[in-house]
């Protein structure tokens, strides 16, 4: 990624790399950055402000120019790992994924702009789901499946990396980027994606809560009431907990770890949290909501 200035104009140009730079040899097909560029170009037409703009230039499959925030834009990331966690910033993130998902679901042309299921796989499948079974190899029967359903589900347009440290804030906007995964597929990938990174950040607080244990059910009400019919809510909720269970263990054993849990107690945890779960498949999000913040305040995880 690269700033660029032309006299009083200041962008971002962006170009996809072959080989990520991750802990583990990790490569992926170039071509994703049309992908993002389409994504961008798609949620802008129906969301403006929630993407960033993009700059005049060929429809290239390797790079993709765009706008560049200045310092009143702040990454969600930084301000949760402060500990600033406000109610309106996920508020404000629910209605725009969820607008999102409502949006595609009904578009006839979204499946075939967004058939990517290989680079999702790449990006995602792989990296998450199948590379931490292959370390649990007494799960790998559940992380196999649920990839397996995972591929062959298709409902929407999903940005496949919605995460805080993909969302800049300011006081007027919230904006989405690296959207280089997106695909026509599952909802509930994204909004497990995005509970995972909550959870982890509280454990990163714990036994401090500061606020963290409302955000995940205030998106999960802002988000129904945008999606409202289109998905079978109850049903949805069953996957984003079983996925939520497998993508918290791959935070800590996946191909690409959360950086910022140094803690080999709290890893440990986390393991010891999900694994039970996922054995005795339950699956209901309340309990684990509850379950994961109590053992938090009294401690447990240290």
């Amino acid at each position: 990624m690269f700033r660029v200035e032309d006299g009083t104009d200041v962008f971002i140009v962006k170009r996809a790399l072959s080989k990520l730079r991750v802990d583990h040899e990790w490569f992926a097909d170039v071509r994703r950055t049309g992908s993002e560029r389409k994504f961008i170009e798609y949620v802008g037409r129906t969301l403006p402000g929630s993407v960033p703009a993009l700059r005049p230039g060929p429809a290239s499959r390797e790079y993709v120019a765009m706008e560049y925030f200045g310092p009143e834009f702040v990454n969600w990331e930084e301000l949760l790992l402060r500990g600033q966690a406000k109610i309106e910033e996920v508020n404000r993130a629910a209605h725009v994924l969820g607008c999102i998902h409502a949006y595609s679901a009904i578009d006839p042309t979204a499946p075939f702009l967004f058939n990517t299921t290989e680079s999702f796989a790449q990006l995602r499948i792989n990296r998450c789901l199948l590379a931490t079974g292959r370390r649990h190899r007494d799960l790998w029967a559940a992380f196999d499946s649920e990839s397996r359903r995972l591929s062959a589900t298709r409902q929407c347009l999903v940005h496949g990396d919605f995460s805080p440290k993909n969302i800049l804030v300011s006081r007027s906007r919230l904006v989405l980027f690296d959207c280089e995964a997106a695909w026509f597929g599952d909802p509930a990938f994204d909004i497990a994606f995005f509970f995972s990174h909550l959870l982890l950040k509280a454990l990163y607080h714990g036994p401090r809560i500061l606020g963290l244990e409302r955000m995940i059910p205030a998106f999960w009400n802002r988000y129904s009431t945008e999606i409202e019919d289109l998905v079978e809510a109850r049903e949805l909720k069953v996957r984003v907990t079983r996925l939520l269970m497998m993508l918290l263990l791959a935070g800590i054993d996946g191909k690409s770890r959360i950086d910022y849990l140094t803690n080999a107690q709290q890893k440990d945890w986390v393991r010891r949290f999900t694994r039970a779960r996922i054995m005795e498949k339950s699956y209901v999000l309340e309990d684990i909501l509850s379950d994961w913040f109590r053992e938090l305040e009294d401690g447990k995880t240290h």
